[in-house]
């Protein structure tokens, strides 16, 4: 039986302590530059947690424990340390973009395959929503998909809010209701329910566009 580590967070989702690598996966996976190590006790995570983070992330190697600073994972299940976000796209992914044509307005979001750009789902335009909404369904719909075909790839988002809205399960839009766009907000409540109701291991990562240009999801209309 594996021996129960903890995970300090100083920069993530949510910083904190946190005692499964999946909960702490959760805080870190695209999120630019994380930090975050494991410890073998409660009491030096809860430690390390008060101080300055870079007094155990720049420990010597070899010590109990291993750190990270990066929005890139090795395919273990353990953290590992780079210094700076990949400059690699992982062809075998999907990305995931939105668009909406005024705020609120016609929102419409779609998921491609990165290694050929062929569009695997497209759903709307949809009346009075709004691009982050867009983003968050996207993200779910992909996550809901791969499961059913028990697939880990990862997904590529350029939202930031969406990508925290799915790691707290919880659409954080400020949107109002209306007669108009009560159809998204079943689909958020779909979205919210599953993500209550089921796990998944695909990595969310960040699409950083800086680096390579437009999502492959992108509908363009920029």
């Amino acid at each position: 039986m594996a021996k129960k580590k903890f995970y300090v967070v100083w920069k993530g989702v949510k910083p904190g302590i946190y005692s499964s690598w999946d909960d702490c996966k959760a805080q870190v996976y695209g999120f630019e530059d994380a930090l975050y190590k494991s410890f073998p006790t409660q009491e030096e995570a809860e430690k390390a947690f008060s101080e300055n983070p870079w007094k155990s992330l720049n420990s010597q190697q070899g010590k109990k424990g291993k750190s990270a600073a990066s929005t890139k994972f090795a395919s273990s299940t353990k953290p590992t340390a780079t210094a700076k976000p990949s400059a690699k796209i992982l062809p075998d992914s999907i990305a995931v973009d939105a668009a909406c044509a005024g705020n609120p307005g016609l929102m419409e979001y779609r998921g491609v395959l990165v290694a050929d750009g062929k569009e695997i789902f497209h759903i709307g335009p949809m009346e009075e929503g709004t691009n982050n909404i867009g983003e968050f369904l996207a993200i779910v719909h992909a996550l809901a998909l791969l499961k059913k075909r028990n697939s880990t790839i990862p997904i590529y988002s350029d939202s930031v809010n969406a990508m925290k809205w799915v790691v707290n399960k919880k659409c954080k839009t400020k949107l109002a209701q209306t007669p108009g766009n009560k159809p998204i907000f079943e689909l958020i409540e779909r979205a919210e329910n599953w993500l209550q109701s089921n796990s998944y291991s695909n990595p969310i990562l960040k699409w950083e566009t800086k680096l390579w240009g437009e999502n492959p999801a992108d509908f363009g209309r920029k």
